[in-house]
């Protein structure tokens, strides 16, 4: 196993994340599912220049992106976007493309549940086939019933990754198997075989070490599955905004400091956080790699 990470959660300049991640022992990084936003070759320099490697992409699933979706603009423009993601992980060297398969934030049906199936197993044919095409794997990851109503449990996903195909594996996260799993150390072993990613967060999403995760237990469960890829970090820490709060610099208040789009905003803010100082969000990073590290080495 080897320590990764997501840049989705802080809108900065690749540069500065990738430098951090150096610094604090990381090997790899998941970019975050943008297509139109990297210069592959640009990326694939900054990698090298600091010995980081592209572990893969994770979709961002704004509004307008739902492979359950009875419309069939919306599931082709969904296909198309997983696809581009695909091939952006492919210019990177990269190796896998995590699916969360409906919109984040979507916890109402649009259609039957046989039809909501039937179109999110045709699209991921679909994906998969242009998966193999390019040489990138790929994986169906379940967040929480309050992000999504579709896919919640490593059961779902491993349904959804069989009625795709052989090759099609699956991510959990950690946050997420502690809300949804009864067993989550039992949900870790029902992957055997299927799963390629795993994302990593304490149960209350700040670092790894701040929650009641008892990592050497995770760490464990995952080696008797023979898992060998990456612990991906991907905190979210919520913000306080009452006089509680025992961070009281943790929100940066300067958003000139941020490279940000609309929608990453949306999506940073629906997950129930705000935009981190440098100084909070690089202790989140160092603190997840000195909780981790000595397990997995």
């Amino acid at each position: 196993m080897h320590l990764s990470m997501h840049n989705w959660m802080r809108a900065e300049p690749l540069d500065v994340t990738i430098a951090r991640l150096a610094k604090y022992g990381y090997e790899s990084i998941e970019i975050g599912g943008e297509p139109k936003r990297y210069n592959t070759k640009e990326v694939r320099k900054l990698l090298n220049d600091h010995g980081i490697r592209c572990w893969g992409a994770v979709t961002l699933m704004f509004e307008g992106l739902h492979l359950p979706s009875p419309d069939q603009a919306v599931r082709e423009h969904t296909v198309q976007y997983v696809k581009d993601c695909i091939t952006m992980v492919k210019e990177m060297d990269g190796y896998l493309v995590t699916i969360v398969p409906g919109t984040v934030g979507k916890v109402n049906p649009d259609s039957t549940p046989e039809e909501e199936w039937a179109n999110a197993v045709a699209g991921m044919k679909e994906i998969d086939a242009w998966s193999k095409r390019e040489g990138v794997r790929i994986a169906v990851e379940p967040i929480n019933r309050f992000e999504t109503y579709f896919v919640s449990r490593a059961n779902q996903a491993l349904a959804l990754a069989e009625a795709t195909s052989a090759e099609c594996g699956i991510c959990l996260d950690a946050f997420h198997i502690n809300m949804e799993e009864v067993d989550p150390y039992a949900a870790i072993r029902s992957a055997k075989g299927r799963l390629l990613d795993f994302h990593v967060a304490d149960t209350n999403r700040f670092a790894c070490g701040l929650g009641h995760w008892d990592w050497l237990k995770v760490v464990g469960a995952l080696k008797t599955i023979g898992y060998d890829g990456a612990l991906t970090v991907e905190f979210v820490a919520p913000v306080d905004r009452t006089p509680a709060n025992p961070y009281p610099t943790m929100v940066e208040t300067d958003l000139s400091k941020l490279d940000i789009s609309e929608e990453q905003k949306k999506f940073i803010i629906d997950h129930g956080s705000s935009f981190l100082t440098e100084q909070f969000y690089s202790d989140q990073v160092r603190i997840c790699a000195e909780t981790l590290l000595p397990l997995i080495k």
